[in-house]
C-alpha cells in the first residue's frame, strides 16, 4: 500500500482530480473567490467554523482558478483584487 498523499484539485474545466501535488492556490466555492493558502482571511474563517471548510477547493495555480471563474482575494491579493475590479468596471 502506498503512502503517498494525494489531493483533490479543481482543473481548468471545473472538474475534480486527484494529484500527488498539493495546489498552490485555494478558493472558496460560495463567492468564486481565490487567494494564497497563508491568506489570513481563509485561515481565520477556517478557524471559526466547519461551512467555510465545506466550501473550500484548491488549483495548482491561479491560472487555472481564473479559467473557471473565480477572482482574487481583495486581502491576500490585493493588486490582482484591483485589476479584476477594473476589467470587471470596463465590461459594463
Amino acid at each position: 500500500m502506498s503512502t503517498d498523499r494525494l489531493y483533490q484539485l479543481i482543473g481548468a474545466d471545473g472538474a475534480r482530480y486527484t494529484s500527488p501535488t498539493p495546489g498552490t492556490i485555494g478558493g472558496y466555492r460560495k463567492e468564486r473567490r481565490y487567494g494564497r493558502l497563508d491568506c489570513k482571511v481563509a485561515r481565520r474563517a477556517l478557524e471559526h467554523g466547519a461551512l467555510y471548510a465545506q466550501q473550500r477547493v484548491f488549483f495548482a495555480d491561479e491560472a487555472t482558478a481564473i479559467a473557471v471563474g473565480y477572482h482574487p482575494c481583495a486581502v491576500c491579493m490585493p493588486v490582482e483584487h484591483a485589476a479584476w475590479k477594473a476589467g470587471k468596471r470596463g465590461k459594463r
